[in-house]
């Protein structure tokens, strides 16, 4: 196993235990690291896992996916609509031409029949009849260009609909890809290439075990001496009566108390009360989920 060596941890030593054990820590706890259970955000058959128990996986890396056939088909139908509802727009300039050529040719006609009048040629009812066909023309082209316009809108708004369920489909078909969350080593393996799954079906179960995090108990008096961001030294065992030493962290202390949880030592053992505290601990390698600590302040 190759051994990393990080800058935060203090010199690790072994040594030979001696004496009486209670006199060397102040707590005792157990090693746990940020879990993550990833689960299925699809539904349908798992074509493709690509993890085993035990891989170090990256934040990002894609180890799987669930069939998107359908879905793909589904999307293309709906770009099948949305080119239908493209053709459907009716082109406003052309159909109104003809009314508007009418117009002009009414209008022309008009001031060739005011001319006639003026020169007293012309008929004053056959001018009055241009001009009510000229105001009749005019409405019936603001009624087409309304007519139109909704047409027109109507098919926008159709289309609208029609992209955001692209889009709903797109964020389906890519939820279909299973992506690692977080940088980690694979605990638990739920499910195979091959099963069916469904949203919220949980895959696999990640940690961070980079970084792990010694849950100890405290008493009241151990509590004034102890505050987030204290350095402390934490110690583990490796059989044989040889531990290993590691500069920890503390991260967090329970602002609340509780009984002490049963399999728990404290400095004072006899004390009924206790505070949770989380000490954090670089691992280099040698640490595991569960293992006993010890902490000494």
């Amino acid at each position: 196993m190759k051994k990393i060596v990080y800058p935060a941890i203090a010199a690790v030593f072994m040594f030979n235990s001696c004496g009486n054990k209670s006199d060397k820590f102040d707590a005792t706890g157990a090693f746990e690291a940020t879990e993550v259970i990833v689960s299925s955000e699809a539904t349908g058959k798992i074509l493709r896992f690509d993890l085993q128990e035990g891989d170090k996986l990256s934040a990002g890396e894609e180890v799987g996916c669930v069939d998107s056939l359908q879905l793909y088909y589904k999307k293309e139908q709906l770009g099948a609509g949305l080119r239908a509802v493209d053709i459907a727009k009716p082109d406003i300039r052309k159909q109104i031409a003809v009314l508007e050529q009418q117009i002009a040719t009414a209008k022309s006609e008009r001031q060739r029949m005011e001319n006639l009048v003026k020169a007293k040629a012309g008929n004053q009812k056959q001018l009055d009849d241009i001009v009510h066909q000229i105001e009749f023309l005019h409405k019936q082209l603001d009624a087409q260009q309304s007519s139109l316009s909704k047409t027109f809108s109507r098919a926008d708004a159709e289309a609208e609909g029609l992209v955001f369920q692209v889009m709903q489909l797109d964020d389906m078909i890519a939820k279909c890809r299973i992506v690692n969350p977080l940088t980690g080593t694979v605990l638990i393996k739920y499910a195979e290439a091959g099963e069916i799954t469904s949203p919220g079906k949980p895959l696999y179960k990640i940690a961070d075990t980079d970084l792990l995090f010694l849950r100890a108990y405290i008493t009241a008096d151990q509590l004034s001496q102890l505050k987030a961001g204290q350095s402390v030294s934490v110690y583990s065992d490796f059989g044989e009566g040889k531990q290993r030493e590691y500069a920890g962290t503390i991260t967090w202390i329970s602002d609340k108390s509780e009984f002490t949880p049963k399999g728990v030592q404290t400095k004072n053992e006899r004390a009924n009360l206790v505070y949770a505290m989380k000490i954090a601990v670089k691992n280099d390698g040698y640490l595991k989920i569960g293992q006993y600590g010890e902490v000494k302040f």
